[in-house]
């Protein structure tokens, strides 16, 4: 059963466009809602409008056209001090001369608190982000994580109806990036909060969210959970942008009760049809699908590349319909470039996407 916090809102967008001067379209008559409790990123490359609506739910963006409501309330024309809505910040946007019990106090002052509440929230919030008794540091005494952390304990103890994440971990590296990313979706989780989250790293986003929003072009190319925007992604854009796939052109020869056979040149195989109908198309198959033998049915091909990873085995494989990317666990025995193979896919994840 999902915990909800008791002050955290839902969040509706219902026919929001935003638009820049006459005719910059930043986002465009998107509908979405984010249900109380929940951890929702919006995902996607730059300039696809996922920063912009993020700002529009913080305030610091008023939409051109539609409704914005948190909870019940229509906060479309709101300026961002009179929305509950907090905001961590990919700088941190730390005070370099207060300290660390200072930064995290800082907006509990212009709340109504009196010293002794400000005092024992702060240190709660410290706590909650594992950094008690780093009250009396300075920012600059700090690693980029810890500092990450304090603008996360500063937001939180405001207790926010709706907590903002504008790609919090991009000045972070990549072991760092994991452990943070953990222990925000842990706070979120324990604490039962509303979160919008924003981010372009694809794997970011599929490890902390309840469910992905992916956007394109300033509109809404998909959303669904994790699970489901990985193995059924509802075009090539969204196959090829969470997480890699290739993507090969078909075409589908015959479809019966859901199952569609495809031929890439010679070869057949059997998946789901997905509502589509005989005609071309494209089959996306991740790396991890794509199964690579010495012998028997497949396609022809040659490996091109073999790069070792460590866990694994990177292979890109030259076939008739162009270039292929794979991996394979066996680092034991690797193939190695030149060797002439064949391939074909598992029976379950490659997926067919209109062409």
């Amino acid at each position: 059963m999902v915990k909800i916090n008791a002050k955290a809102a839902s969040v509706s967008f219902r026919g929001v466009t935003k638009i820049y001067g006459r005719d910059v379209v930043a986002v465009d008559d998107i509908d979405l809602e984010v249900a109380a409790g929940t951890l929702v990123t919006l995902l996607g490359p730059s300039g696809c409008g996922k920063t912009t609506t993020l700002r529009m739910i913080a305030g610091l963006e008023m939409p051109s056209q539609g409704q914005i409501f948190i909870g019940d309330k229509d906060v479309s024309t709101l300026p961002a001090t009179d929305r509950d809505v907090s905001m961590v910040f990919q700088s941190y946007a730390l005070f370099p001369h207060m300290t660390v019990m200072e930064n995290v106090s800082y907006g509990l002052k212009f709340s109504g608190f009196d010293k002794s509440e400000t005092k024992d929230r702060a240190v709660a919030g410290l706590g909650l982000v594992g950094l008690t008794g780093y009250g009396d540091r300075l920012p600059s005494e700090l690693s980029g994580g810890q500092q990450q952390r304090v603008a996360v304990a500063r937001a939180l103890v405001l207790e926010p109806q709706v907590l903002l994440f504008d790609e919090p971990l991009s000045n972070l590296d990549a072991k760092l990036r994991r452990q943070v990313r953990e222990e925000i979706r842990e706070i979120q989780q324990n604490l039962g909060l509303t979160v919008v989250y924003v981010t372009h790293d694809q794997e970011e986003a599929l490890a902390v969210s309840d469910e992905i929003v992916v956007m394109r072009n300033a509109g809404i190319a998909q959303k669904g959970t994790p699970r489901e925007l990985y193995e059924a992604p509802a075009s090539a854009f969204v196959a090829d942008f969470i997480g890699e796939a290739n993507l090969i052109p078909c075409e589908i020869l015959s479809v019966s009760e859901g199952m569609a056979e495809i031929g890439i040149g010679s070869f057949r195989h059997q998946l789901v049809s997905r509502g589509l109908a005989p005609g071309k198309a494209r089959v996306a198959v991740r790396p991890s699908r794509v199964r690579i033998g010495a012998a028997g049915q497949g396609m022809p091909a040659k490996i091109a590349k073999a790069t070792y990873v460590g866990s694994r085995m990177e292979y890109t494989v030259e076939a008739e319909f162009g270039q292929l990317f794979a991996v394979l666990d066996d680092v034991a025995s690797p193939l190695e470039p030149g060797a002439e193979v064949m391939i074909s896919f598992a029976e379950s994840g490659p997926v067919l996407v209109p062409e």
